[in-house]
């Protein structure tokens, strides 16, 4: 396992994560969850990445237990706050009131006394920037959270939090957590990576497979037991398209090439930018997970030609 800064920060995450949306507590069962936490964190994974919405928080719960026989000094845990966790108005967003629960209820779950990172889930219009980074500092400073980050902010957003950290004396956030992968690439590539690289931010992604698309366990129709057959996943298969499939079939033809499987051939082009701290990873299986694994090595190993080549299978992606 190779590690990374984050960002300008002194802290070290793998270069590979494993991730609880979706499937803890919810998708896989708790043994399973456990199962393939030991098994990362046995292959050198210290990063596991969660938030307070997953599965109505028993994703935490789920985590949470499956940690208690680790070293909690050797593991970098995540969690996140925005969505509506809680009854009334109050109950969502980054009011100073919604954050100091949050944080309260998830270390509960995940029965520790602190978090590594926390992110702001989402960007909230009804919570002055000076009341959020305050109280992530107060967070900070009471050692309930190591690091802030935020998810999915703007780039003028994420500046605005660190104008507002530098004039106050504040922390200011350490990381963001975008989507991105082969499919959806332009706006952190040409917003986002600029702006943290120049605030000193690293960058911990999700989704490096598209919802799955890019393992290419799709190539063929949807398997039946599959995330996008059931019900609650009507939204993805609106995003398997038979324009996507194409693509990715020809991706599979070139991992086919290089003796290795379309999705580790997709992690890998995401690992290859130094400015990604973290590549967050789902499994369901331990087999997913070892196949996950061996991405890194194959990062170090892709040629300019190997991904200008990707570039032309997978053309001018959103």
């Amino acid at each position: 396992m190779h590690y990374r800064r984050m960002g300008r920060s002194g802290l070290k995450v793998s270069e590979i994560a494993l991730g609880a949306w979706v499937t803890f507590g919810s998708q896989i069962s708790e043994q399973t969850a456990s199962d393939l936490i030991h098994a990362a964190y046995e292959e050198g994974v210290n990063y596991f990445d969660n938030a307070d919405v997953y599965a109505g928080g028993q994703a935490e719960t789920v985590m949470g237990n499956a940690i208690q026989d680790l070293p909690r000094e050797a593991l970098v845990l995540s969690s996140k706050v925005f969505w509506p966790t809680m009854p009334g108005p109050n109950g969502r967003g980054l009011s100073r009131k919604h954050i100091f629960e949050s944080i309260h209820a998830s270390l509960k779950r995940m029965q520790t006394d602190y978090l590594d990172l926390y992110f702001c889930h989402r960007f909230d219009p009804d919570s002055p920037i000076e009341e959020v980074v305050r109280a992530m500092s107060d967070l900070i400073a009471q050692g309930k959270v190591m690091y802030w980050g935020t998810s999915m902010w703007e780039p003028a957003q994420i500046a605005q939090a660190h104008g507002v950290a530098r004039q106050y004396g504040l922390v200011p956030p350490s990381v963001e957590q975008p989507m991105y992968n082969l499919l959806n690439r332009r706006r952190v590539e040409h917003e986002i990576i600029p702006a943290v690289s120049d605030l000193g931010m690293g960058l911990t992604t999700f989704s490096p497979l598209y919802y799955g698309l890019l393992s290419g366990k799709y190539n063929d129709g949807i398997p039946e037991g599959s995330r996008a057959s059931l019900d609650e996943m009507a939204w993805m298969r609106e995003r398997i398209t038979e324009e996507r499939i194409a693509k990715v079939r020809n991706l599979t033809a070139m991992a086919e090439e290089l003796e290795v499987t379309t999705a580790q051939l997709s992690i890998a082009w995401i690992l290859r930018r130094k400015e990604v701290s973290s590549v967050i990873t789902g499994a369901t299986r331990l087999e997913q997970l070892d196949e996950n694994l061996v991405a890194g090595d194959l990062a170090e190993r892709l040629t300019e030609t190997e991904i200008d080549r990707i570039f032309a299978i997978i053309g001018d992606e959103v």
